[in-house]
């Protein structure tokens, strides 16, 4: 009797905030709905004749039973309110998103409250729950780290080339070399130029010299590895990290590109531009005492090359 008095209170409160756009459900003990504002209403489809007395469970089949169980459990053992948020769990039921401004969301993003609602005997025999809409939130969140991670992503590119620029794939080669230091992984780098650049801006113009550099970068996209580190050096000069791989799978690498790149045609202006490119391979076989020494060992390996005349694959020994 005491709880039916508590909850009429809580209905005569309730018509008071019906407009709040928040949700509120009273459930008793047996998780059992005893309340069922308008937004629920609106929201579920559900009247709130039809889900009184009917088992929370049962018109929200998606909630993790076992979870809300103990979470409720100790609200009521504790007497304290417990809460849920969307960064650890996107929503405590599953509601479609209507918001025209966040219609980006499938469903609503919520906040969640849960209250311990004592009777008169001080016992703990309903439980309050209080749904936030908080899509909004989620969705500019959501944004803002969408155009956060394109910054970062832009700020790791060469823009001509797409590839990565010297800052990002020099870090991938301090990790690399760090891991196989602590766990001896093979790793090679390899390091290329294009054969008499300067020749060819002569001959046929620096735009015609730019669409070499990014047919180059074109190709060498589609001969790497998803784990593959291809990068810009600077000027006419690419490198590219190859994690878990010996020099000799490296000079095969190599020598794949040369032939792809030899058998080029690169066309600016109607006109047919010949290259060809030289490449170095080390990989970490030998000691080493920093990183920058593979790089030394790959950039030995190219000048044997072009010494050697070019159009070459030297490995390093």
């Amino acid at each position: 009797m005491n709880d039916q008095i508590d909850l009429n209170e809580l209905h005569t409160l309730l018509t008071i905030v019906q407009s709040i756009d928040v949700g509120v459900v009273v459930l008793d003990r047996e998780y059992r709905v005893q309340v069922w504002n308008t937004f629920m209403e609106n929201r579920s489809g559900v009247q709130p004749n039809d889900a009184v007395n009917q088992s929370f469970f049962k018109l929200f089949p998606e909630i993790d039973e076992i979870w809300f169980r103990k979470k409720v459990e100790s609200v009521a053992t504790l007497g304290t309110p417990a809460f849920t948020i969307w960064e650890q769990r996107p929503y405590l039921v599953r509601f479609k998103n209507y918001q025209p401004i966040t219609g980006l969301e499938e469903f609503m993003y919520q906040n969640t409250t849960i209250l311990p609602l004592r009777s008169t005997d001080s016992k703990v025999g309903h439980i309050c729950l209080v749904i936030y809409d908080v899509t909004e939130v989620a969705t500019n969140r959501h944004q803002l780290q969408a155009a956060n991670q394109q910054l970062q992503k832009l700020s790791n590119i060469d823009r001509m080339t797409g590839l990565f620029n010297r800052g990002h794939w020099e870090e991938s080669l301090k990790l690399e070399f760090a891991r196989h230091s602590r766990y001896g992984n093979p790793t090679t780098l390899v390091m290329f130029d294009i054969d008499h650049f300067k020749k060819v801006n002569d001959t046929f113009g620096h735009p015609a010299g730019d669409r070499v550099i990014q047919r180059v970068a074109e190709v060498l996209r589609e001969h790497i590895r998803d784990v593959d580190v291809a990068g810009r050096y600077g000027g006419e000069e690419f490198v590219v990290l190859l994690p878990d791989t010996e020099k000799a799978g490296g000079g095969i690498f190599a020598e794949r590109l040369r032939k792809a790149i030899e058998d080029l045609v690169v066309v600016h202006d109607g006109r047919h531009i010949p290259f060809t490119i030289s490449l170095g391979v080390a990989d970490l076989a030998r000691p080493a005492p920093e990183y920058k020494t593979l790089i030394e060992r790959a950039d030995q390996a190219l000048y044997a090359s072009k010494k050697g005349g070019r159009n070459l694959v030297t490995v390093q020994d």
